[in-house]
């Protein structure tokens, strides 16, 4: 059965909804194959965020396998309705701005469609922070230059630069886009299997370097209260024969009168037990404390020729932590599971920019389902292997909160010049094609739809770059977990209301002509809105909230995507199954 592909009936050229950027594009214009949708999916997966995002949880307790599994079950789950909001992409060769029209009305459309441009300008920030950093590791690299752990002028430099990189791209348009996926896609891949090849040379085993993932979900401080007393627990970090690799430590007390008092450096000799301070107990690793003031801080360190490495100053507060029960657990793996997809949510909802290059929709399918979920395991499993891997092969990492949980921080770890800057450059690669096709196109074309015959494509785009610059990435870098959880509450909302609208309402019908008027059928009364997707996107959002504000509804935000997504999607239908006929047109 030939695949349908609808073409315009009519001259819509001079309407001020249309531009040659939304234009339909032609069957025989349609150069994206199935290699490319594939490697444009490995391109964007292949990023520091999908690298972070097992040793985040990790970080907050789950075993490497309990991350693995979330991604690649939260991953499947978002390419299906990836796969099905692509559908129309392909049909009828128009990006996501206008074929939410549909949905939205020819004016709603405008709420989606920025919504989802904000976020991506949001990770294009980010993207372009961490692009800079790689640079700002060069440079360090080629001059000997010591990197700083906080904010200089260097990284912003460095930032400026890799902006003004994704700005060019911005301007070659769409083709340069498909070109630098394509050929950066087996280069990516490359890359990870050579960090995984060097954490095993490095460690000796395999096996060896996954035992260590025990280590980077145990705090290396921990203050607790027991029979009116307050005792600290030390979990340096040991090295693979068990060995703790910090050799001294420091402990700074609080007093009254803001006033500290600091032990000296205290030796570690083989346990932790026997460190020689007051009040130490003698049968456990735990060291009593004097004061019932918190917090207190320590840090660790061990020689290093005629030096010392020393770790990070921890900051240690009251852990009033109980063990997780069953329940607890998968409440926890749940609220990761929607994490993970809101990671792609707002993908989920514009692809349809991507999808409409491609002449099959077994070109979409395929690519999709190839490019995404398999490649997002293997590089989460790169992040968990490598970050595992470092903590047996860097001296200098002595507890977890010092492990290099991103690669840039990794690769400057290396001391041979030409390995940071030949890795650094990989890696510049990796976050260009994340950005340039996760983080540009999408916002580019709904900030050029506000007012298509005065905003083009690649001012859309320097839009883009420029708000991306305006939210302070460097700021946001922190927060990722957080910023992903907040999102889906609105995009889950708005991929429910689609997906309803084109299989549920519409059975995949749409006047494509219509789409351009505005005063067509998806004007809905001439207002732009159409009122049940304002309702639906309203109650969706509002629903997924209320987990932040009412006790005992956690679970509503927790699982805020599929929360908007199920809630906006039956209102949505409810309120226009009777009137599908009338709106396909």
């Amino acid at each position: 059965m030939k695949e349908e592909i609808v073409n315009l009936t009519e001259d819509v050229s001079s309407s001020p909804l249309y531009n040659e950027d939304f234009a339909p594009i032609p069957k025989e214009k349609r150069t994206w194959g199935l290699v490319d949708m594939t490697a444009i999916w490995i391109g964007m997966a292949v990023c520091i965020p999908t690298y972070l995002l097992a040793s985040y949880m990790m970080k907050a307790g789950l075993s490497w396998v309990e991350a693995l599994v979330i991604i690649v079950l939260g991953n499947l789950i978002i390419t299906v309705p990836m796969v099905l909001n692509g559908h129309a992409g392909v049909k009828y060769g128009v990006p996501f701005p206008v074929i939410g029209r549909a949905a939205f009305g020819t004016r709603g459309v405008h709420i989606a469609s920025v919504v989802r441009g904000i976020v991506a300008c949001g990770w294009f920030g980010i993207q372009t922070w961490i692009g800079g950093l790689a640079i700002y590791a060069i440079w360090n690299a080629l001059t000997g230059s010591e990197a700083t752990t906080g904010l200089d002028t260097g990284k912003f430099v460095g930032f400026a630069l890799f902006w003004l990189i994704n700005v060019f791209f911005i301007i070659k348009g769409t083709e340069s886009i498909k070109k630098l996926e394509k050929y950066s896609a087996p280069i990516l891949i490359g890359i990870g299997v050579l960090l995984i090849v060097w954490g095993a040379v490095q460690a000796g085993s395999f096996t060896t370097v996954l035992k260590q993932s025990k280590q980077l979900g145990v705090p290396a401080a921990e203050l607790f209260q027991a029979d009116d007393q307050l005792f600290l627990r030390l979990n340096p970090i040991k090295d693979k024969d068990g060995v703790i690799k910090a050799k001294e430590c420091r402990i700074t007390l609080p007093l009254a009168d803001d006033k500290t008092y600091q032990t000296t450096w205290i030796p570690i000799s083989g346990n932790i037990d026997s460190i020689p301070v007051d009040r130490f107990n003698k049968n456990t690793d735990m060291l009593a404390i004097t004061t019932d003031l918190n917090p207190l801080q320590i840090e660790f360190r061990a020689p290093h020729g005629d030096d010392y490495h020393t770790s990070s100053l921890l900051s240690v507060t009251i852990n009033k932590a109980e063990n997780q029960g069953f329940g607890q657990r998968i409440f926890t793996y749940l609220l990761w599971l929607t994490a993970m997809v809101g990671f792609w949510a707002t993908m989920a909802i514009s692809i349809a920019d991507i999808t409409r290059f491609t002449p099959t929709q077994k070109n979409q399918v395929r690519g999709q389902f190839l490019g995404l979920p398999g490649t997002m395991a293997l590089y989460s499993f790169v992040g968990i292997f490598v970050t595992c891997a470092a903590l047996i092969n860097f001296g200098d990492v002595l507890i977890a909160d010092d492990a290099p949980w991103d690669p840039v921080s990794l690769l400057g770890k290396f001391e041979s010049p030409v390995v940071v800057v030949i890795a650094q450059i990989f890696m510049l690669i990796a976050t260009l094609s994340t950005n340039i096709a996760a983080n540009v196109i999408a916002p580019a074309n709904a900030f050029s739809n506000i007012a298509p015959k005065k905003i083009s494509f690649r001012q859309g785009g320097i839009i883009t770059a420029i708000i991306g610059i305006l939210i302070a990435p460097w700021w946001m870098m922190e927060r990722i977990s957080e910023l992903l959880l907040f999102v889906s509450s609105f995009l889950g909302p708005v991929l429910g209301i689609l997906i309803a609208d084109y299989f549920s309402v519409r059975k995949k019908r749409m006047n494509l002509n219509h789409l351009f008027k505005v005063d067509g059928i998806y004007s809905y009364g001439r207002s732009g809105f159409n009122p049940a997707a304002m309702v639906a996107l309203v109650v969706g959002v509002f629903t997924a909230l209320l987990g932040l504000w009412i006790p005992g509804l956690e679970f509503l935000y927790n699982l805020s995507w599929f929360t908007g997504f199920a809630v906006a999607y039956l209102i949505y239908y409810l309120m226009m199954r009777k009137e599908g006929k009338r709106v396909v047109g």
